[in-house]
């Protein structure tokens, strides 16, 4: 079965705890440090994925982690369940796709703005503006830098891009220029 399929349905049962017990936010939350840590740390995706490592250790090194960010009992049962199950793999699937439920649930729309350099606040917020009248819906910007882009800006929206850095618009003019062969 696809990692995407089953951590779509690990999310589905989380967010439907997480409404029951009134802390949705509080698991997403959980969910994304925990993955973001797993994501970024070689050494504990090396020891939770790794089959000689013991199971009782991973399930230990997980308890450790989740005390010492202070996630919720749900937050580490759940996790402690992808151990039991050997899908740690899709954690950082899982934290996406409950943030992506949580989000819609309060009918809010994430943009990944990605621009060269660090831009203002207020330019953030301009832009925040600009996008909720054109969707009709509440966005929330996350920022992204990426040197490679030369100038300008790509907003990205679910599955619609704007790209509107310098980057793609001199290939567009290479393109344009240059004979197709």
């Amino acid at each position: 079965m696809s990692v995407q399929i089953v951590a779509r349905r690990y999310a589905q049962a989380l967010l439907e705890l997480g409404a029951e017990q009134n802390a949705v936010d509080k698991i997403a939350d959980d969910f994304e440090a925990i993955a973001h840590a797993f994501e970024t740390s070689h050494d504990l995706r090396n020891a939770l994925e790794n089959p000689l490592v013991a199971h009782a250790a991973k399930k230990g090194v997980m308890s450790d982690l989740c005390e010492q960010i202070g996630a919720s009992p749900t937050t580490k049962n759940a996790l402690l369940l992808l151990i039991d199950r050997r899908r740690t793999k899709t954690l950082p699937y899982v934290a996406r796709y409950l943030r992506e439920l949580t989000d819609a649930r309060k009918g809010i729309v994430r943009a990944e703005v990605t621009t060269a350099v660090a831009l203002s606040d207020a330019y953030y917020e301009r832009l925040r503006a600009q996008l909720e009248k054109m969707t009709g819906k509440r966005i929330v910007v996350d920022k992204r830098t990426d040197p490679t882009l030369v100038a300008g800006v790509v907003t990205r929206i679910g599955d619609r891009i704007f790209d509107g850095s310098l980057r793609t618009r001199l290939e567009a003019l290479r393109d344009a220029l240059l004979p197709q062969a």
